[in-house]
């Protein structure tokens, strides 16, 4: 069995590309909640709802979030009621969060809700949210204002400098039925390319998940969400940055070095290899930039490789990852 620690677009990927080369019934996915959010009354998921929609093969190629051919009617409508629109939900997506929060109101966990949601879709891969309890990114900014991580990322587009970041709730949050026991046999942990402060950072804050991955660090492999000292998507360079590091394949290895045996950096980064090695990181140059399903099913194959785990015959995965 694969886990793998996931945020949103780039766990997307890395998940469709592993269930190209292993039985997607062997692989699970601790999924970020730490974005999520209360908006209209509807309690959303983003990156449980990327993830979803990207095994799915259904998600819109452009953005890699939210549903393919999309329409946008109901925040329109909204917009008439001076309602918050900034965050945009299309009327398909919708359907997704008023199942979700009239389940939660029914007495639910969100593990289940998940479940219920993986299984309409006919998800092979398990998705676990990574706490049913709630957990959210705090961003105190250089002004102090301290705002939710949706309103960071989306409302203010990432564009205002970060001074800390906090999970509130994580100080008694505990992992969802199923985290730990997945996380302690796997075959291999796999660190998505997800931000390793915004998107892995909530996960690792949850009870006993860091320690859990300490003590098998030689068998958890990470994929580097930096290239060429640059994000592909989100503010993690400059997250990375404003706290205090470097947004760089070493940066990334420093930040994790010390729960990841190993980090696979991409080949424009090949000449930094030594210095992701001084980290104490065994490093693995490979081409990590997912723009095709033939990229991110050769990507998986190199993560599985690092620890040893060998794979069977490719198979055929819907959709592809996108640009």
């Amino acid at each position: 069995m694969i886990a793998v620690l996931c945020g949103g677009v780039g766990a997307a990927r890395m998940l469709t590309g592993l269930q190209a080369v292993v039985d997607p019934g062997e692989i699970v996915g601790v999924v970020n909640t730490g974005d999520d959010t209360e908006l209209h009354g509807l309690y959303i998921s983003p990156d449980l709802d990327t993830i979803t929609y990207t095994l799915a093969g259904v998600v819109n190629p452009a953005t890699g979030w939210g549903l393919e051919g999309e329409s946008f009617r109901a925040m329109q409508a909204l917009e008439r009621f001076g309602a918050v629109t900034w965050f945009r939900l299309g009327d398909a997506d919708l359907a997704t969060h008023l199942y979700r929060t009239g389940r939660l109101r029914q007495g639910a966990t969100l593990s289940e809700v998940t479940q219920e949601i993986s299984r309409a879709w006919g998800l092979g891969v398990r998705l676990l949210p990574m706490s049913d309890d709630p957990v959210r990114t705090r961003l105190r900014l250089a002004d102090s204002q301290e705002v939710a991580f949706q309103e960071y990322f989306v409302k203010l587009r990432h564009s205002v400098v970060v001074e800390s970041v906090r999970f509130e709730g994580a100080e008694t949050a505990r992992p969802a039925p199923g985290v730990l026991e997945a996380l302690e046999s796997a075959e291999i942990v796999v660190v998505a390319p997800s931000n390793p402060v915004v998107s892995i950072g909530p996960i690792l804050a949850v009870a006993g998940v860091t320690k859990c991955l300490t003590a098998r660090r030689d068998s958890v492999v990470a994929v580097s969400p930096i290239v060429a000292g640059a994000a592909l998507k989100g503010p993690a360079d400059r997250l990375l940055v404003e706290l205090g590091g470097d947004a760089s394949a070493p940066g990334v290895a420093r930040f994790l070095s010390a729960f990841v045996g190993t980090l696979v950096i991409d080949q424009a980064d090949e000449d930094v290899a030594a210095e992701v090695e001084a980290a104490g990181v065994n490093c693995v140059v490979a081409p990590t930039v997912m723009r095709t399903h033939e990229i991110a099913a050769d990507l998986a194959r190199t993560v599985l490789a690092a620890c040893g785990t060998v794979t069977g015959p490719p198979r055929a995965a819907p959709g592809a990852p996108g640009s």
